[in-house]
């Protein structure tokens, strides 16, 4: 089984012979996570070697985000085709003490969401739904430990159960500058679902189902129709498409529609289309 592995010194204690742990043992286990940790991620969604010691997920990088902190945004006139807003978790549920005690980091906004690519987290798949907060924070110290991230890479992340957490900070209204898509971080949401969705792996409704209402919020804010295909512009050379290039990407999109990469897994790609649909008719459209 695939694990998060600590920095050396702190690991977990040795497993004891004839005890059977689980996922979530392990992650009880671990100590409070201080900002300089290191965990290595084992991945599927870099090629390579990089995919045996990413430290990313399925972000890789960060682009350079034109900061826009002390910018009072716009409001946008009302959508033709709004959604409801999903229930959503913010990110002190999975930060804890660090969310009272830590710097919150300076958010970067662009003016509009236009898509969302959805990615895996490429971890076990048989985790206790009141573990995912355990998952994303150790997520987030392998971002803001060894490779000094200010932050998590997603805007939001969806576990196995529906539930829909908060990410980057910022602000789930606005539309955030993440470090999700290399190449495609502007104007753009990153979705991860908490698991491993490789060809025959199960997918849960209740994940692609989220995934929808998510997407259909977000992008509805704009009034994009989450079937369309929208134009989107490189931004750096390493994602699939060269710096300055404008390509045409899905609205709802795969991590690998924009990068190199095998992520979000067949499984969960194929249940993309699907998710587009569902989004399209939250939106109210024919």
């Amino acid at each position: 089984m695939r694990v998060f592995r600590p920095a050396r010194g702190e690991g977990p204690r040795r497993r004891r012979r004839g005890r059977s742990r689980t996922w979530a043992d392990l992650f009880r286990e671990l100590p409070p996570l201080p900002r300089s940790s290191a965990f290595l991620v084992p991945l599927r969604c870099l090629p390579g070697l990089a995919a045996a010691l990413g430290l990313v997920l399925c972000a890789v990088g960060v682009d350079r985000a034109v900061d826009e902190a002390g910018r009072t945004v716009a409001a946008r006139a009302a959508a033709a085709h709004p959604a409801a807003r999903p229930p959503i978790v913010p990110r002190s549920r999975w930060l804890g003490d660090a969310a009272r005690h830590g710097r919150r980091p300076p958010a970067r906004y662009d003016d509009r969401v236009t898509a969302v690519f959805v990615h895996h987290t490429d971890s076990p798949n048989g985790y206790d739904c009141a573990d995912a907060p355990y998952i994303i924070r150790h997520l987030y110290a392998g971002q803001t430990g060894a490779r000094e991230w200010d932050d998590i890479g997603y805007n939001f992340l969806v576990d196995r159960c529906g539930t829909i957490y908060e990410g980057r900070a910022g602000g789930v209204e606005r539309a955030v500058t993440g470090a999700h898509t290399q190449g495609f971080n502007h104007r753009t949401a990153g979705v991860a679902a908490i698991g491993t969705f490789t060809e025959g792996a199960e997918v849960p409704r209740a994940m692609t189902d989220a995934i929808a209402a998510l997407a259909a919020w977000k992008l509805g804010l704009a009034d994009v129709d989450p079937r369309s295909r929208v134009r989107l512009v490189s931004s750096n050379d390493r994602s699939r498409y060269a710096a300055g290039t404008s390509a045409l990407l899905p609205a709802l999109a795969g991590h690998r529609d924009g990068y190199m990469t095998s992520c979000p897994g067949a499984a969960l790609a194929d249940r993309l289309p699907g998710m587009r649909e569902t989004a399209a008719r939250l939106q109210g459209r024919r």
